[in-house]
C-alpha cells in the first residue's frame, strides 16, 4: 500500500500556512516605474544643460552641446531604471569615460546636485526615495568629480 509520503508534492507543511513578510517594494516601484522617473529625468536634463554653474566649465558646456538633450534623457532614464531596481539595462558608457575629461570640480558637482534637488522636489518625490536617490548619485563622485575647486 501507498503511503501519503509517497507523494511528497501532496504534503503540506504548517510554514505554506503562515504569512510570510511582504517583501519591500524596489526603489523603481516605489518611485512609480519608468514614467514617473522619465519625467523626473527629464526636468533635471533641461536644469543642467542651462545651469549656469556647470557652463562656466567650458569643457562641460562644449558637452551639453555635442549631444542633443532627448539622447541624453534617454541614457540618463535607463540608467536610474537600472540603478534602481527596474528592468531597464543601461547601456551607455561608464561614469568615468562619460566624464573624466570634463574636469568635474566639487563645487559643479554641488551645483548638480543642488539641480537634482530642484527636480526631486518638483515632482514631490517622497523624502525616503529621494535619500536612496541622492545616495546612487553619490556612489558616483569619485568617477565624476576628477578636477579641484579653484582657491580663491
Amino acid at each position: 500500500t501507498r503511503q501519503v509520503t509517497d507523494f511528497p508534492h501532496l504534503l503540506i507543511a504548517p510554514s505554506d500556512f503562515m504569512a510570510t513578510p511582504a517583501q519591500k517594494p524596489s526603489l523603481y516601484e516605489r518611485l512609480g516605474g519608468i514614467y514617473p522617473i522619465s519625467c523626473v529625468v527629464d526636468d533635471l536634463i533641461d536644469r543642467v544643460m542651462t545651469d549656469a554653474r556647470l557652463n562656466a566649465n567650458p569643457l562641460v558646456n562644449e558637452a551639453h552641446h555635442k549631444v542633443p538633450p532627448p539622447g541624453f534623457k534617454y541614457l540618463v532614464t535607463e540608467m536610474v531604471g537600472w540603478a534602481s531596481g527596474g528592468p531597464q539595462q543601461y547601456s551607455g558608457r561608464s561614469m568615468r569615460d562619460s566624464h573624466q575629461h570634463l574636469n568635474i570640480t566639487p563645487k559643479e558637482w554641488e551645483a548638480f546636485m543642488d539641480d537634482f534637488q530642484q527636480s526631486l522636489n518638483k515632482f514631490n518625490v517622497p523624502a525616503a526615495e529621494q535619500a536612496e536617490l541622492k545616495a546612487i548619485v553619490q556612489s558616483t563622485y569619485g568617477d565624476i568629480v576628477i578636477g579641484k575647486d579653484e582657491t580663491s
